[in-house]
């Protein structure tokens, strides 16, 4: 029997979203799949890991692209990628709280495409200024990340209702960021 990897990697992601602790036994009964038959794609929990920081990072480009990051104001961006990553926020907070991910040299250059396109977006708005400069890109998109697995946490947890994830966040974000005229 042939399984759907897609299935099982959504699955595990869906479990380890709310258990990150999970073993490979729990995430092959989440997928509704053996022990052996998990480890026959999947030789261990880094490998699986791997394989969902892959997924993260094909969510995440598709949630920038759908956002449409050069269109329009960029405060209007900023909304509407935290609208479009909102799906994806519970496998982001995962992945943001695994240490093998972000140890040593093996960085996905994935997260690097990411960081420039969100990075970017900062720049445009601090270019056109919206947002204030004393505040890098860099820091911006790594609050940005940090509001969102927070957020994420707080929803599963059922502490933050899910339909108030998009104002939360950028409106925290934008709140901060934004430039304000000096008295």
């Amino acid at each position: 029997m042939a399984i759907d990897r897609d299935h099982v990697l959504r699955s595990a992601a869906a479990l380890l979203t709310r258990k990150s602790t999970a073993t490979m036994d729990e995430v092959a009964k989440a997928a509704g799949i053996s022990r052996a038959t998990l480890h026959r794609h999947f030789a261990g929990r880094d490998a699986l890991v791997r394989a969902l920081e892959q997924l993260g990072i094909a969510e995440c480009e598709a949630a920038l692209d759908r956002a449409r990051l050069e269109e329009g104001p960029a405060a209007e961006a900023v909304r509407r990628l935290v609208r479009e990553i909102q799906p994806a926020a519970g496998l982001l907070s995962f992945l943001y709280g695994e240490n093998q991910l972000w140890e040593g040299d093996g960085l996905n250059e994935g997260w690097q495409r990411l960081d420039a396109r969100i990075s970017a977006l900062f720049q445009r708005g601090q270019r056109a200024g919206a947002f204030r400069i004393d505040l890098s890109p860099v820091w911006l998109t790594e609050a940005l990340y940090g509001l969102i697995a927070s957020c994420a946490w707080a929803t599963l947890d059922g502490r933050v209702a899910s339909r108030d994830f998009p104002t939360m966040i950028a409106e925290l974000l934008l709140g901060g960021a934004l430039r304000r005229e000096e008295p």
